[in-house]
């Protein structure tokens, strides 16, 4: 089993904490850790791209000219594609490009991504963590007490308003509960640092 320090909110050690070895010890499968990482870039796509095809342009109803006799090719409308202002030949239409991954796939690109923090000395485990109110300076105060100067996810086992807004001003720090907790979140925060009942709630759900 994985054994890593645990800290308070001061920054202090107190002690140790096993983390569950199926959830945060396993050999991290960086093709399914990539799976993942491009479903879920896919699924944020807008999708709302358009363009118009010769039936949508305005204008372009009557034939320009007549078929035979005039020596110029043949012309059905001023709107067909090979026309300046004309119709536009399998352009983008609006589509969504969301898609979803087997479950397990799923749930063990997450695991690769905890156990890969593990194995990189990129996770910090909390006692816990509360603030009395929203205040941005006691986030700060909390990443310098750790030593953190990196880009930093925070994990809570529950939703916490009081610590979300407390790091809503910081560029480099997310607050997330561990029901949210996602690949792509995982992977572009060089910190992890998740509270003690985060870290266990986590090892329960995913084993």
């Amino acid at each position: 089993m994985p054994k890593v320090a645990l800290y308070n909110q001061g920054g202090s050690q107190v002690g140790d904490i096993e983390l569950n070895d199926a959830v945060f010890g396993i050999e991290p499968n960086e093709h399914v850790l990539h799976d993942a990482v491009v479903m879920q870039q896919a699924s944020r796509r807008q999708g709302t791209h358009a363009v118009k095809g010769r039936s949508e342009v305005r204008g372009g109803g009557r034939k320009p000219w007549r078929q035979k006799g005039t020596g110029r090719a043949r012309q059905g409308s001023i709107r067909s594609p090979q026309w300046v202002g004309g119709g536009t030949v399998f352009g983008p239409t609006p589509r969504s490009y969301s898609y979803k991954l087997p479950k397990k796939v799923r749930r063990l690109a997450l695991k690769s991504a905890l156990s890969s923090k593990v194995k990189e000395d990129s996770i910090v485990v909390l006692e816990g963590l509360a603030f009395d109110a929203p205040k941005t300076k006691e986030v700060v105060k909390l990443l310098a007490g750790l030593n953190v100067s990196e880009k930093a996810l925070i994990v809570t086992s529950d939703k916490d308003e009081v610590v979300a807004r407390s790091a809503n001003n910081l560029p480099n720090v997310k607050v997330l509960p561990v029901s949210e907790v996602n690949v792509l979140d995982l992977l572009t925060h060089d910190k992890l640092i998740l509270t003690k009942d985060a870290a266990e709630k986590a090892g329960e759900v995913l084993a």
